[in-house]
């Protein structure tokens, strides 16, 4: 019986994150949620909810961390299908990216907002996330290009910041702007790629700045 109740347990847990996540939008940020209404749509009572959660605040760090790993779990199915069967590593990761906005907008949405929100909790622990996918991308450069530990560090930091400053300005577009801002997001990518490969080329002698952390 515990391990169905566990089980039980774990799945009520991710339908509160699921309601919460569905009661986002445009005009509905994280900090207008109702503990009350929350349960309500995951199908419990108010009172049930302490049983996974402490407060409000941990069910909104938990969705961070899961709206940060989705998306980079994401990127790493990208990876895979471009290691098997070939083809633009960036095309096909903006293209990965915008299709996490277009059916997880509310998602992206919560890692925007509360990235500079008033919370250092949830500021930190969207920094974290960020700092997963930069070094993820990192060390999938300094793997697959000609690339060092500190230049491919600094190449990611740049790409990523990039991204998701585009992720930001797709959730209100159309579809018709939103594939031209795709287009535009990729050639970005290749000229940060370019120029990061024609620098390190240029600056072997050189030193680079070190990378906190590294």
């Amino acid at each position: 019986m515990s391990g169905v109740r566990a089980q039980q347990k774990q799945k009520t847990r991710q339908a509160l994150i699921e309601a919460a996540f569905n009661q986002l939008s445009a005009e509905h940020s994280f900090t207008n949620l109702s503990l009350r209404e929350v349960a309500r749509e995951a199908g419990i009572a108010p009172t049930s909810f302490y049983r996974h959660f402490k407060d409000m605040n941990e069910l909104g760090l938990t969705m961070v961390d899961e709206a940060g790993l989705t998306l980079r779990q994401l990127m790493r199915q990208a990876r895979r299908r471009i290691a098997k069967g070939g083809g633009s590593v960036i095309h096909t990761s903006v293209l990965t990216f915008m299709e996490f906005i277009e059916t997880s907008s509310n998602q992206f949405r919560l890692l925007l907002r509360e990235r500079s929100g008033t919370s250092p909790a949830f500021r930190a622990a969207v920094a974290r996330e960020i700092k997963h996918f930069i070094m993820e991308l990192s060390h999938y450069l300094e793997t697959e290009t000609p690339c060092d530990a500190n230049h491919a560090y600094m190449q990611a930091e740049a790409m990523v910041t990039l991204v998701f400053s585009s992720g930001a300005e797709a959730l209100d577009q159309d579809a018709q702007q939103r594939a031209e801002l795709t287009e535009r997001l990729i050639w970005q990518l290749r000229y940060i790629v370019k120029g990061a490969s024609g620098y390190q080329k240029e600056s072997q002698s050189q030193t680079a700045p070190k990378v906190a952390g590294q």
